[in-house]
């Protein structure tokens, strides 16, 4: 009798107290927390799409769903990291080739996200504006936890560096975006299909050693990426051809990796369809300027 007096007592104070729990979120947060899963859904559905045209007609939509509900609930870690990921896959995918500055001005909100999620996971400095020393011994101090939001900004702040080559300050601060991704790797390298072993292959694969490339780590990078996705993700040939082989003056291994790549079968890898589908694509526009480059 007195575990059933306590049973009920102890539910009828959580009644009492749901109230104000509920009363701790807005109207607009409560919608948009409970619409998450239906993200993580439509996400899936994202990456399994085929048709190009489709998913960028899409994704412009999408992400301003994404930025009109951080506006109710801006500090939704989860919400933020979305954005950022989007923002990222959107400029890469459709937006680099043709509109560079358009496409910079688009990998700096995708930073601006990313940041905000690694602020919630306990870094205090300023990826962008930290000594490299300070921001790899800060960075030591996250956990897995913070995974996801270190490989978004130090992979948001990298291609916004890439595309802003011309700024001292943004080249000086590559060596932030990889302090960062350093920590991913050593917590998860398999994270987002080897995106870290990624990172660094373009790293130390699209510089000549004279200015810091290691074309041997290249290598290993990119072979740890093709392993952690038996080979299936074609994103990782791509990098390869685009910044190792072209980089090592290597036509043969650039040509037949790209043509490879042609080749591919669309439903490879069906997870990670639209990302091979980019891959495809910009191999074809690789390829058109093979003679220009060899």
């Amino acid at each position: 009798m007195k575990l059933l007096t306590l049973f009920h007592s102890t539910r009828a104070a959580g009644w009492l107290l749901l109230p104000l729990l509920l009363g701790a979120c807005s109207t607009g947060q409560l919608v948009v927390r409970g619409t998450q899963a239906i993200l993580d859904s439509g996400i899936e559905s994202m990456n399994r799409e085929t048709d190009l045209q489709l998913a960028r007609a899409a994704m412009p939509a999408n992400l301003k769903l994404l930025e009109g509900m951080l506006i109710e609930d801006p500090g939704n870690h989860t919400l933020r990291l979305y954005a950022a990921e989007g923002f990222h896959g959107y400029s890469y995918g459709f937006i680099e080739a043709e509109d560079r500055a358009r496409a910079a001005a688009l990998y700096r909100r995708c930073y601006d996200h990313a940041v905000l999620a690694l602020q919630q996971d306990g870094l205090t400095l300023d990826p962008a504006g930290a000594s490299t020393e300070a921001l790899h011994a800060a960075a030591a101090k996250l956990g897995e936890r913070a995974v996801p939001a270190l490989f978004w900004t130090a992979s948001c702040l990298g291609k916004w560096i890439d595309l802003n080559r011309d700024s001292v300050a943004g080249i000086a601060g590559l060596g932030n975006a990889a302090a960062l991704m350093e920590r991913v790797l050593e917590l998860d390298d398999s994270f987002y299909h080897g995106g870290p072993n990624l990172f660094f292959g373009v790293y130390y694969g699209g510089r000549s050693p004279l200015l810091g490339g290691d074309f041997a780590r290249a290598e290993q990078h990119f072979r740890r990426a093709a392993e952690i996705n038996g080979g299936k993700l074609l994103l990782v040939d791509l990098l390869q051809a685009e910044y190792l082989y072209r980089q090592q003056l290597d036509r043969a291994a650039f040509h037949q990796t790209l043509t490879a790549i042609l080749a591919a079968a669309p439903d490879s890898y069906p997870e990670m369809a639209l990302v091979n589908a980019v891959a495809r694509q910009r191999a074809g526009v690789l390829l058109q300027h093979e003679d220009e480059w060899f």
